[in-house]
């Protein structure tokens, strides 16, 4: 299985260009009649392949920024491009084109529909898609096999461990063969052993080609990755060491 796909990439850019490059990103919002500077000019690059962490204070901006490179929302101001795609100004059908086909996400709290199987929940991210039927099927099996999972697709989440739910929503977010996995405190539900587990499979993935983006507050996380970034107060600073 092909976790990165490459024509994606090269419809847009080339293979070594930046995945994401912001430029003096802002994100500035009205909360109960007071202004929010949640972003306070963002400068940023990653390249293909990277696994980076995002780390920082509760406030600092974390889930903003993740918000934006996932195309769910537009800077105030500044740049911020997907290989050669503005997102700052894409018009709203291209923005939920590239959440459909170039980015995988994945949140803390697993996100499985209880009443759909491992498989179906799988499927579910296929939905906006124009694949046939067998070919979805080809692909579901072949994500919750890549994930460890081949023999527990007829599963509802209530009968999989917290590592294995975990496992399928990785699953639901590579089966559509993402360039870039967003993933959201993607072991805060674990214990220290599911950890990492979990971790060990997102590095196989980085390794594969899929460029990864974690935000987390587990120190133990960020040590693993290959870029250690940190958000406070709405800027970037590299910790990496």
């Amino acid at each position: 299985m092909t976790i990165a796909d490459t024509t994606q990439a090269t419809a847009h850019t080339d293979a070594e260009a930046p995945v994401y490059r912001a430029q003096n990103v802002t994100r500035t919002y009205t909360q109960k009649g007071r202004t929010v500077k949640a972003l306070t000019g963002v400068d940023l690059t990653i390249l293909p392949g990277e696994f980076v962490t995002i780390q920082g204070p509760t406030g600092g901006g974390k889930s903003t920024l993740l918000q934006m490179l996932g195309a769910l929302d537009k800077p105030s101001s500044g740049s911020l491009r997907l290989g050669d795609i503005e997102l700052a100004s894409a018009s709203p059908r291209e923005l939920s084109r590239i959440r459909a086909e170039e980015i995988g996400f994945v949140f803390q709290g697993f996100n499985l529909i209880p009443t759909l199987t491992a498989a179906e929940n799988v499927d579910m991210a296929l939905e906006p898609t124009s694949l046939d039927a067998g070919e979805r099927r080809n692909r579901v099996s072949e994500a919750l096999a890549h994930v460890g999972l081949a023999d527990r697709g007829d599963h509802l989440p209530t009968e999989l461990s917290g590592g294995q739910q975990q496992r399928v929503a990785i699953a639901r977010a590579i089966v559509k063969r993402p360039r870039v996995l967003l993933a959201d405190e993607p072991t805060g539900n674990l214990d220290e052993s599911m950890r990492d587990e979990i971790l060990a499979l997102l590095e196989g993935l980085c390794a594969e080609g899929i460029t990864m983006i974690v935000v987390t507050h587990d120190s133990a996380v960020a040590r693993r990755a290959t870029r250690r970034l940190r958000l406070a107060k709405g800027s970037v600073q590299d910790i990496t060491r």
